[in-house]
């Protein structure tokens, strides 16, 4: 009984969904599909007429047998429908056009014959004439079901060429014509009467404007007006200011990626449920199997423990479950989230591949109202799944290499990508592998070119940080709490310059923490406590979960945290704190928690090929304006080791540091020298602190290295002579 009603739920949930699952057929175009229908129809109506003038051969002579007595004389209206469909695929502008069409067509025809039948006496309009003929006239009489049939006639024209739709578009014609006209700079021309009459006036005109430009030299007015120019103070950090667009955007079609493919097969299910309930019996645990959901890339069957059974046996039993199941992992949910039921998750016999296309066409996508919304996956039950990045507000990413997590970085851009403009949406992209992102160059929604060099990555999130706070100085003097709130206010304030969103995406955080780790963990750090009200977010990925690159407080900031299969239950606790994705598959599946709860689920994520995205990218190179990056110099104009970070000043000094006599007292004061003491303390990169070890040893201050432990300080009195030497 459980699984017929787990099936009824999921039939009214494939009901609902629509186009959630799209047929083998649906990735052809909808203007591929009505010429196919027409040249059909064509062809129909060519092999009825071949057929009645008896060029068929012996599949055209039964097909006018049967059809001359299903019609009768009515026979050529059979070829007239056909030829009547074909135009109608032709040249129809419905989306969904063939079954209206069909249904018309075969309206036509009955009508047809009807009216046949009912004018010219039984026999004429065949067998299907009669079906039609002799009801209406027994119940209605000769001119009623005369005009009845008339009016199925009628209803048969407008499913079949769509009427009611070309005279909305003729209407719709027309007004945009007398809108238009107002703006138009080419005047239409007069006619005869009114060319002699408005002669006089239009060379008064030309006289007065030859006149004016005489007396009044003008500048030459540009094709298209400049946007207004801010003038700033040279301390203050430029605005973002949001491009006017020459053309207005055009979001990518969805052809351009692929929907859902295969079907998934868990084998036998009534098997595997008595298995598992075995399998625990014989342990000594007394369960009652519950409801099978199939997934994209696991089954999910669910079980209620007997009172008394603690969830830790069962989850101590993983081994034992996958062996009677022969199934390479399984992962245990114990229990599932808003049930009292334990899940346990067997992978499939065969997969089904989770299109982007198919979650972007999705009603729950098309009508959410957030911009940042963006396309994961479906859940273990096949249900689409969805997060606001304005929600999270950033994002970790980690797996092991090849488990997808690059894929599911490109479904979150082309997510983004589909729903805003660059005049809402901006990106800043960092991809220090230098493979992943750089096919995203020259697109309009970057701020600056895909960024590989890690000394560049340090100087573009110090200009985040400045933005953010420029931003929260627009808040605080337009007396609005975020950038959702300040942009909706741009309709009663015209002079308020549109914030876009910024995201900000880090490939391969591990390279940047190995170079200039305080650097990169400071920035982060701040952004990620202080930049969701003004729109600027983060996603940082990384496939080496260890904690050298997920520190404590960046894992503390960033609690929206997705993870691939990883090698070990160690690597999973780094990433989400919980065991759970070292039991993975690696096909794209993954463990999501979001901010606000506090248990991992699983998803299997959207997939979009490295074509798909390059046909994404080539589109928008097409049709959007050239990328204009205005902040670009600003970005990278200041010295990288300004405010203390110590990124370029190992050469800057050399033997006469300003700073030596300051690290001298501290290390005189600590009785202890090491380059990891003096960063802390003077905020100063390692190389400019091993250097001011190594003068501190060459005056004999310090003693040299004795492996990890701090130097020895030799002298702790002053020395006025060496310090002298370099003050």
């Amino acid at each position: 009984m459980a699984r017929k009603n787990t099936k009824k739920k999921r039939r009214a949930e494939a009901d609902d969904e629509g186009d959630a699952r799209p047929q083998w057929h649906a990735s052809v175009a909808d203007d591929t599909k009505k010429a196919i229908a027409a040249i059909a129809s064509f062809i129909a109506a060519i092999l009825l007429l071949l057929s009645y003038a008896g060029k068929g051969g012996l599949a055209g002579q039964g097909i006018y047998r049967l059809l001359s007595a299903m019609l009768g004389s009515g026979y050529f209206f059979a070829p007239i429908v056909c030829v009547l469909m074909g135009f109608s695929f032709l040249f129809g502008s419905a989306r969904k056009l063939l079954a209206p069409t069909a249904i018309g067509g075969i309206l036509f025809l009955f009508s047809s014959l009807g009216i046949l039948n009912i004018l010219f006496g039984a026999g004429t309009g065949g067998i299907i004439g009669g079906a039609i003929s002799v009801p209406l006239l027994k119940l209605f009489d000769f001119w009623a079901g005369l005009v009845l049939a008339h009016g199925i006639f009628v209803i048969s024209l407008l499913l079949v060429f769509d009427i009611p739709h070309w005279w909305k578009r003729a209407e719709t014609d027309e007004e945009d014509e007398e809108t238009a006209a107002p703006i138009s700079e080419t005047p239409l021309a007069p006619s005869a009467g009114e060319q002699d009459a408005s002669l006089l006036s239009r060379v008064e005109a030309l006289i007065a404007s030859r006149l004016a430009k005489d007396s009044v030299p003008s500048e030459p007015q540009p094709a298209f007006p400049a946007p207004p120019v801010t003038i700033a103070d040279n301390d203050a950090l430029p605005p973002i200011k949001s491009r006017a667009p020459r053309t207005r955007y055009k979001k990518p079609p969805f052809d351009l990626l692929q929907g859902d493919k295969g079907t998934p097969s868990s084998g036998d299910i009534r098997a595997n449920a008595n298995i598992i309930k075995r399998t625990l019996e014989n342990f000594g645990i007394m369960v009652e199997m519950g409801e099978v959901a199939i997934g994209p890339t696991v089954t999910q069957y669910t079980l209620r423990p007997a009172e008394g059974v603690r969830l830790s046996k069962i989850i101590g039993l993983n081994s034992n479950l996958a062996l009677a199941l022969a199934a390479p992992s399984l992962r245990i949910e114990a229990p599932i989230p808003g049930k009292s039921l334990v899940g346990i998750e067997v992978p499939n016999r065969s997969i089904a591949l989770v299109g982007l296309r198919s979650l972007l066409e999705h009603s729950a996508m098309q009508d959410a109202p957030q911009p940042l919304m963006v396309a994961l996956g479906r859940d273990v039950t096949g249900s689409p799944v969805y997060a606001d990045m304005a929600r999270m507000p950033h994002l970790m990413v980690s797996g092991s290499t090849g488990s997808g997590k690059s894929v599911s970085i490109h479904s979150i851009v082309s997510s983004l990508l589909y729903r805003n403009g660059p005049e809402q949406l901006r990106f800043i992209m960092v991809d220090p592998k230098r493979v992943e992102l750089s096919v995203y160059n020259d697109i309009p929604h970057l701020l600056t070119p895909v960024i590989t060099d890690a000394k560049k990555t340090i100087q573009v999130l110090r200009w985040a940080t400045k933005e953010m706070d420029r931003r929260y100085d627009i808040l605080s003097e337009t007396h609005t709490r975020d950038i959702a709130s300040y942009n909706a206010g741009m309709a009663r304030d015209s002079n308020r310059e549109l914030l876009p969103y910024i995201v900000i995406i880090i490939d391969e955080l591990a390279d940047l923490m190995t170079v200039y780790p305080r650097e990169v963990e400071g920035s982060i750090i701040r952004l990620a406590q202080m930049a969701r009200a003004v729109g600027i977010h983060l996603i940082v990925a990384t496939q080496r979960p260890s904690v050298e690159v997920l520190t404590g407080l960046i894992k503390a900031n960033i609690t929206s945290r997705i993870a691939f299969q990883v090698a070990s239950h160690i690597d999973s606790r780094t990433i989400l704190d919980s065991a759970g994705a070292e039991k993975l598959l690696g096909n794209g599946d993954m463990l999501f928690l979001a901010g606000d709860t506090g248990r991992a689920r699983r998803i299997q994520g959207a997939y979009v090929s490295e074509h798909e995205v390059k046909k994404v990218v080539g589109f928008l190179r097409d049709t959007a304006p050239e990328p204009e990056y205005e902040h670009e110099e600003e970005m990278f104009a200041g010295r990288a080791e300004e405010g203390g970070d110590g990124l370029a000043e190992d050469a800057e000094f050399g033997d006469n540091d300003p700073l030596y006599a300051e690290a001298q007292a501290l290390v005189r004061d600590a009785g202890k020298a090491s380059a990891s003491y003096l960063q802390r303390r003077l905020r100063i990169g390692y190389a400019r602190a091993a250097r001011l070890l190594d003068l501190m040893e060459a005056r004999g201050i310090i003693g040299p290295a004795d492996g990890a432990k701090p130097r020895e300080v030799l002298s702790k009195a002053e020395d006025a002579g060496i310090d002298h030497g370099l003050m």
